[in-house]
């Protein structure tokens, strides 16, 4: 097992009816139903429109579950084998350390329409802005956004999203400032990086509600001493 790749926690890495999975494990300082909770989030996530990759809860005796996800870097070929898609983070990107907070989602945005050349892919960004600012997903540093190139279509897009939890970072502030804000961002902050974006004000605000209202439905209970924005 190891923690040292995507995320903090020990995991290992195995295969699925052919397919590459990773199965995650509670750290020392964890709650042992921490791999409960990323399944939640990440089903919550995919009711909001946020692309995720299939995840499932394994059974254990210790717990209530172990995480697992399948791996989005692995594409199955027409001869049954496995070809590795190429990927790269924001921090690989842009030579910046996960472990300093020093971005804001307007740049993330710049940098996404940069890559793509694809409004689509922004919105796709600003919807999972949104997921992490509602369901108080605060480490959302640089490795934890990532472009994944398309062979096929020869192109780049936004990877699925991944390493979803209620989680605090430096001061409990996001890792990501959100138009300038990491303490408190609220629905006007995400409107304000929408607009910088290009993106369409109107669909902006429906899906922010939309967000919003599944986050508190489905995960409320994780931090019911929050105050909700």
């Amino acid at each position: 097992m190891t923690g040292s790749s995507g995320g903090t926690r020990p995991k290992i890495l195995t295969k699925i009816d052919g397919d590459d999975w990773i199965i995650k494990f509670p750290s020392s300082y964890d709650s042992k139903d921490i791999g409960r909770q990323e399944y939640d989030y990440a089903l919550c996530a995919k009711k909001c429109g946020i692309d995720m990759e299939n995840v499932k809860l394994f059974e254990s005796q210790r717990c209530s579950g172990y995480f697992g996800t399948k791996r989005f870097d692995r594409v199955r070929r027409d001869d049954g084998g496995m070809t590795r898609r190429h990927m790269v983070s924001v921090s690989g990107l842009l030579e910046t350390s996960h472990r300093i907070p020093n971005l804001d989602y307007d740049l993330l945005m710049r940098l996404t329409f940069m890559l793509t050349k694809d409004i689509e892919e922004c919105m796709k960004l600003y919807r999972l802005m949104c997921f992490n600012v509602f369901a108080h997903n605060r480490d959302d540093h640089s490795k934890n956004f990532s472009f994944i190139y398309l062979d096929d279509e020869k192109r780049w897009v936004l990877s699925p999203a991944y390493d979803l939890t209620y989680s605090n970072s430096l001061n409990g502030e996001h890792a990501t400032t959100i138009n300038g804000n990491g303490v408190n961002p609220g629905i006007n902050d995400l409107l304000e990086v929408a607009k910088k974006a290009g993106l369409d004000i109107k669909a902006a605000r429906a899906a922010a509600e939309d967000i919003r209202e599944c986050v508190n439905e489905y995960l409320g209970h994780y931090f019911p001493d929050v105050t909700r924005v």
